[in-house]
């Protein structure tokens, strides 16, 4: 018998059992739960809060920037694993690239920081003021 046929026959016994234990979970979930719903339970939950406001709410873009830097940093990370378990035997050419790979990493950790990105709070920009004007009489005749 092929071999690979049977690796794939694997995968498809344990795909086929993890969809049936997840199914009979939520099933057996289903049969023994008390069903009884009401508007309390049916509203939404704010962390023990009632809900003021939409949920449409407009977040400052920071929130998003600053998990988005964090999920790329995050991910290119977890790519120095390899090198750190499997390119051992490559010796010093390894270590040269993963070096160029955190030099990278770390050019755009600094781009970052010098943009501003990093910083939660944003000092509020100093706008120069006009000089006010010297106050004039309007109405009354000299003299």
């Amino acid at each position: 018998m092929d071999q690979t046929l049977s690796g794939f026959g694997t995968v498809f016994v344990f795909l086929v059992l993890g969809i049936v234990f997840v199914a009979g979970g939520y099933l057996t979930a289903r049969m023994l739960r008390p069903s009884r719903p009401n508007p309390e339970k049916n509203s939404t939950y704010e962390c023990g809060e009632p809900a003021v406001g939409s949920a449409w709410v407009k977040f400052n873009i920071r929130f998003y920037v600053v998990a988005l830097i964090f999920i790329i940093f995050d991910v290119e990370v977890v790519f120095l694993y390899p090198w750190a378990t499997v390119f051992k035997p490559l010796g010093p050419f390894a270590l040269v690239e993963v070096l160029i790979f955190a030099g990278i990493l770390a050019l755009g950790l600094i781009y970052a920081w010098v943009k501003g990105d990093l910083d939660w709070v944003r000092p509020t920009p100093n706008i120069p003021k006009m000089p006010e004007m010297p106050n004039r009489r309007i109405g009354k005749a000299n003299g």
